[in-house]
């Protein structure tokens, strides 16, 4: 049986478009062989009003189409256009969804329009186009991935590839469960953290014919490692500006992709210098890393997200004293070039089912523009822009304040006077602890204010050591694992503090 692709859009505005991709399908000798367009002006009339049959046909498609441009379209009396009652309900009915815009992000819009536009940003990946060419092109990567995804055509990518291995035990129901509730509140995922491991997998794409994909088990599987060894990622800090022994930190994290991203971005975080307001003008106290947390989760976000896991090396994260460098073994797609990473351009993962894992929880915030924001934030900051090269492996540089002036990143120096106002360089990790804290706060608001992901990391290099110095206290010690548990300075930890505007 085919598969009803739902064409959703402001009739007017498209009328040549939607006749041409209804014929591109129909004629192309591969894609006829699985779907069938529907377009509501090739339907007869009937005695039903428009809108009810819209909907009624949106619930029996496979794939909604939708094509987004300058017009919004007829309103109806609540003031919303089909194509946005369409969407809607091919949402709620958790209906694959694919999304075509025209013209570039300076393309002038009704103010509804770049309204829709935006909140269908926040919930499915978007495709832009110029010219019909490049949406016959971007409809077709779109069927044949879809195809390739739900086992329809036979695929060798790993990300799609069944693993025989793996039974449905191997599935952690915890990180599915996390995964499900952070997704309804990024992205409004229509599926439920009570529905089961098998229903949300399969919507998912990472479950068929009874059996789990390779990227079931790197999102969600319970030991990753335990079937793709070299799935990892290994973190190493140098003092210099060369790979030279001894190196004063190494380490190497697996997990889930999730983990092992949020733990390597950690790492990194505490190797770089943080910069702290003096609370003279407000008790909330600044916090500021030499480099913007959003830059170096984004390098190692994208290396997870695209590199190739048949490849037996791993990520590689090396922080230096002038440089962070990522490295992981993958490349560019072939449709792009390094020339074009600067501006928001098409998405092509390496691993498309994966990366939209990371997408719906918001670790990728919108296909195609994370390294545009990763060349605005430096620049923001004032530090020099990401270097990116694909040469065998794919890596990217993020430089460091010493790449460029005089500043020390190894804190040689006792203030920083980059910045607005006061501020004090804090080196120490438990001590950063200290100043951030103000009165009782829980472990997932200090991890906040430090910017921290990983629970593990922040206990072994913050809050533990802190503890064991008599520094910080739990305010229910006698039920260390209450829900309730919060953590306060101690005598001592209040004595500490007050030293350390005066040490740094």
């Amino acid at each position: 049986m085919k598969e009803q692709v739902f064409i959703s859009s402001v009739q007017k505005e498209f009328a040549e478009e939607r006749q041409a991709l209804a014929a591109y399908i129909r004629e192309d000798e591969l894609l006829k062989l699985f779907f069938a367009p529907y377009l509501f002006e090739e339907v007869a009339a009937t005695g039903h009003s428009p809108g009810t049959v819209y909907l009624e046909e949106v619930k029996n498609s496979a794939i909604y189409l939708g094509l987004l441009g300058a017009d919004y379209g007829y309103e109806d009396t609540a003031g919303i256009s089909p194509t946005e009652r369409e969407f809607d309900a091919a949402q709620k009915n958790a209906t694959v969804c694919w999304i075509f815009i025209k013209g570039n992000s300076a393309f002038k819009c009704h103010p509804k329009e770049t309204a829709f536009i935006e909140k269908v940003g926040t919930r499915v990946s978007r495709k832009r186009f110029t010219n019909l060419d490049d949406l016959k092109t971007e409809l077709y990567r779109s069927c044949i991935l879809y195809l390739k995804q739900s086992g329809q055509i036979t695929s060798d990518e790993f990300d799609s590839s069944i693993n025989e291995k793996a039974k449905l035990g191997a599935i952690s129901e915890e990180a599915l469960t996390d995964f499900v509730r952070s997704a309804r509140l990024k992205r409004n995922f229509p599926l439920k953290e009570t529905d089961s491991i098998v229903k949300v997998l399969t919507h998912l794409n990472l479950f068929r014919q009874g059996q789990l994909t390779n990227s079931a088990l790197l999102v969600f599987g319970q030991k990753p490692q335990f079937y793709f060894p070299s799935a990892t990622i290994k973190c190493a800090h140098f003092h210099g500006i060369e790979v030279a022994k001894p190196i004063p930190d190494y380490k190497e994290f697996g997990g889930t992709v999730f983990q092992m991203a949020d733990n390597a971005v950690d790492f990194v975080l505490s190797k770089i210098s943080l910069s702290t307001g003096d609370r003279r003008n407000s008790n909330q106290v600044e916090t500021l890393y030499e480099v913007p947390r959003a830059v170096i989760s984004e390098g190692i976000i994208n290396a997870v997200a695209h590199r190739d896991y048949y490849s037996k090396g791993s990520i590689q994260v090396s922080v230096f004293k002038d440089r962070i460098e990522i490295e992981n073994p993958g490349s560019l797609p072939k449709e792009l070039d390094i020339s074009q990473l600067r501006e928001p351009h098409s998405s092509y993962p390496y691993n498309p089912l994966l990366a939209n894992c990371m997408f719906l929880i918001g670790a990728i915030e919108r296909y195609g523009t994370g390294i545009p924001e990763m060349y605005a934030l430096t620049a923001e900051r004032g530090l020099k822009a990401p270097e990116f090269e694909d040469n065998k492996t794919f890596s990217v540089t993020i430089w460091r304040p010493s790449a460029d002036t005089d500043h020390d990143t190894d804190h040689d120096t006792d203030h920083d006077t980059d910045h607005d106002g006061f501020y004090i360089e804090i080196r120490d990790l438990p001590k950063r602890l200290l100043w951030i804290m103000d009165g009782e706060m829980s472990r997932n608001q200090l991890m906040a204010k430090l910017e921290l992901k990983h629970n593990p990391t922040f206990r072994a290099n913050y809050l533990d050591p802190a503890t064991e110095s008599g520094w910080v206290e739990m305010t229910i010690p006698d039920k260390p694992k209450s829900k309730k548990q919060q953590y306060r300075l101690t005598q001592a930890g209040r004595i500490e503090k007050s030293k350390i505007a005066h040490e740094y």
